[in-house]
């Protein structure tokens, strides 16, 4: 693991910890759809099916996605197994972790 990747995804811990995530498809979408997700982050290693879901969601509610790291490593962060999808709620978390993407 690179040195960025262990800060981004120590954010998204802190974000979980602070019960300020939702995991899991059906709860990332529904964020997105209730206008709550801040930020979506898709593991590189999800579906087609379900990078594509997320790429048109986020387009359309105008929500920022990134694709980053791995389903085991994105579960691993907020102590969930395997997660291809997570998304942030809260918006100074989301604007953090998007620096640290910036940076890397």
């Amino acid at each position: 693991m690179q040195k960025m990747t262990d800060k981004v995804l120590a954010m998204v811990s802190i974000a979980g910890k602070a019960g300020k995530i939702a995991s899991g498809e059906f709860s990332v979408e529904k964020a997105v759809k209730s206008g709550k997700a801040k930020l979506v982050i898709v593991a590189k290693d999800a579906s087609d099916n379900t990078r594509k879901l997320f790429n048109n969601a986020c387009a359309f509610y105008k929500v920022p996605i990134i694709e980053y790291s791995n389903k085991a490593d994105l579960g691993h962060c907020i102590g969930k197994d395997n997660r291809a999808s997570v998304c942030i709620l809260d918006e100074g978390l989301a604007n953090a972790i998007l620096k640290k993407i910036d940076l890397a």
